[in-house]
């Protein structure tokens, strides 16, 4: 039973590296297939790099190879577009139920002046067109969460964080993405680093918006039928 478990866990093991380059649709039937929460979780962290956010429907019941595939069919046509915007740093990850998903990456410095939640005329151009993307299906659920670098209190950074993922939801809502489909906007500080705080090229990378693309409990229920 032993050697069982321990090849189940090398099988697993093997089919996440190997996936690592993957298309969500092709990581959609597997997750989706049943390997396991424990699976979804490990492809999550090695995607997201381990700092993924916890998002997702509640849906409460597994979900099928067949509905999977379809949502990473979904997710990889978003990410494909995603991926012609100027300034979009487009990954794969997974979300609470092992699902395709897409987090979208938008640098501080694109964004936004140092201290400051006013959108500058460049990004706003890429948020128009990102825009597109995202209200093209309105079954997909959006989740927005600001970052900084360690500059300043933490007070502030708080503030700064919430502030700058506001500004991109509202700007985002304004140019056509429906209100229902924002679940999550919150502001993250400096908890979340991607590169040192000890260097200027550092924080500018921890200056960050990130986007995710995710299915909903309607399409999960879609796809499923």
């Amino acid at each position: 039973m032993k050697k069982v478990k321990i090849l189940s866990a090398l099988l697993s093991f093997s089919l996440v590296f190997g996936g690592c380059n993957m298309s969500n649709t092709a990581k959609g039937g597997l997750i989706g297939g049943g390997s396991g929460a424990a699976l979804g979780a490990i492809v999550g962290q090695i995607a997201g790099k381990g700092k993924g956010a916890v998002i997702g429907a509640a849906i409460g019941t597994a979900v099928g190879a067949g509905a999977g595939v379809i949502i990473g069919r979904k997710m990889d046509k978003a990410a494909e577009k995603a991926r012609a915007i100027d300034g979009a740093n487009v990954q794969q990850v997974t979300d609470v139920n092992g699902l395709s998903a897409v987090k979208v990456t938008f640098d501080g410095g694109i964004l936004f002046a140092t201290n400051s939640n006013t959108l500058n005329s460049s990004s706003k151009t890429a948020l128009t067109k990102f825009a597109k993307v995202l209200s093209e299906d309105p079954t997909m659920d959006i989740a927005v969460y600001g970052h900084t670098d360690n500059t300043g209190s933490l007070a502030v950074n708080q503030r700064i964080s919430i502030a700058r993922a506001n500004e991109v939801a509202s700007y985002l809502k304004n140019n056509g993405v429906p209100s229902r489909q924002f679940k999550y906007i919150d502001g993250k500080d400096f908890q979340e680093p991607i590169a040192s705080n000890e260097t200027e090229a550092g924080r500018s990378q921890n200056r960050r918006v990130e986007v995710y693309m995710f299915a909903s409990e309607t399409m999960i229920k879609d796809a499923s039928k």
